[in-house]
């Protein structure tokens, strides 16, 4: 970041900036924790000369708070997919029911809004087509910050509310889908990292036309790219040294190819995926009618204040997928 050519490349340097972000977001919870569990410790072996009880309780309500730090510590350390640290784009599409379903999407859009702002997230509309009469048929938002695809992964799948319809003059009991997708932000500013240790640089006498010069020399090169079989080569040149700048321009320019596609194929399965939600597969229920409850399916975390969930909290839910499907877990 001292590198004065390093701020002249915009891209890289906010991906630099971001991983620098994500990375400090993870140490300095670490540090904190160990600070104070050195204070406790000095605290303990004064209590214990001085005989000093008050100093105990003091120290027990450090170490309460230092095993908060150490929770939250815990639920970083679960963001240990490649694309958790992205940035992401969450949509909301309302299912069959015209309105009911459009205000029930509606209602999932401010829950999202009002979490991205308690979270600290910067979540920004990238297009939505409102309902008619109220809610809305589809939204997408773009949701910014650390680990923000870690975090809000969780919400894709089918939500299903349960309510009195306020659009229902005979205030008859209602139920609602409507599915949220989230996907990680693919960067356009791919970079493409090449190891020397994973070229095989061969040499060769050219042939073709050229005169004498050209078929007497091993000016032709040929590289091979190990990881990814691709292999280039180039003798149009006299120059040896000439021909191998050449064919590493040619094999950069593939491996960035080969990458952006990877990514593109990444990002159309994610899409492809949300096709496959059906609306009888939810995987959070939100009941307001006859009583109040919200419960995930898959954790089995339920939680009673709807309308607590409702205003965006939603922590509880997300921490405990995060501690049962994470990829740190499965290893």
């Amino acid at each position: 970041m001292n590198d004065q050519e390093f701020w002249q490349d915009k891209n890289r340097s906010e991906e630099t900036l971001r991983e620098v972000s994500a990375i400090r977001s993870t140490l300095e919870p670490i540090q904190k924790a160990q600070t104070a569990l050195d204070d406790c410790g000095e605290l303990f072996e004064l209590a214990v000369e001085s005989d000093e009880a008050s100093v105990l309780e003091e120290i027990a309500e450090d170490m309460d708070s230092v095993d908060n730090d150490l929770k939250g510590l815990e639920l970083t350390l679960l963001f240990s997919d490649p694309e958790d640290k992205r940035d992401a784009i969450l949509t909301v599409h309302p299912g069959a029911g015209g309105t009911e379903s459009m205000d029930w999407a509606g209602m999932l859009l401010r829950m999202y809004r009002r979490y991205c702002e308690r979270r600290g997230f910067d979540a920004r509309i990238l297009d939505l087509a409102p309902g008619e009469e109220a809610g809305v048929k589809s939204v997408s938002m773009e949701v910014k910050g650390t680990n923000a695809y870690g975090t809000l992964k969780s919400e894709s799948g089918v939500h299903r509310l349960v309510r009195i319809s306020p659009f229902d003059s005979a205030h008859r009991r209602h139920t609602s889908f409507a599915s949220v997708f989230v996907y990680p932000e693919i960067e356009s500013n791919l970079e493409v990292e090449i190891r020397d240790d994973d070229l095989r640089i061969d040499t060769y006498r050219a042939s073709g036309a050229g005169g004498q010069h050209i078929n007497k020399t091993d000016s032709a090169v040929r590289i091979t790219h190990e990881p990814s079989g691709i292999v280039v080569q180039c003798q149009s040149e006299r120059s040896q040294h000439r021909n191998k700048d050449n064919a590493m321009k040619i094999l950069r320019a593939r491996l960035y190819h080969l990458k952006l596609e990877k990514e593109r194929a990444k990002l159309s399965e994610m899409i492809e995926n949300q096709k496959e939600i059906a609306w009888g597969n939810q995987i959070r229920s939100y009941v307001l009618h006859p009583y109040t409850m919200v419960k995930d399916h898959r954790t089995a975390v339920q939680v009673g204040d709807s309308q607590k969930v409702l205003d965006g909290g939603i922590e509880e839910f997300i921490e405990a997928y995060l501690h049962k499907f994470s990829n740190l877990n499965e290893g």
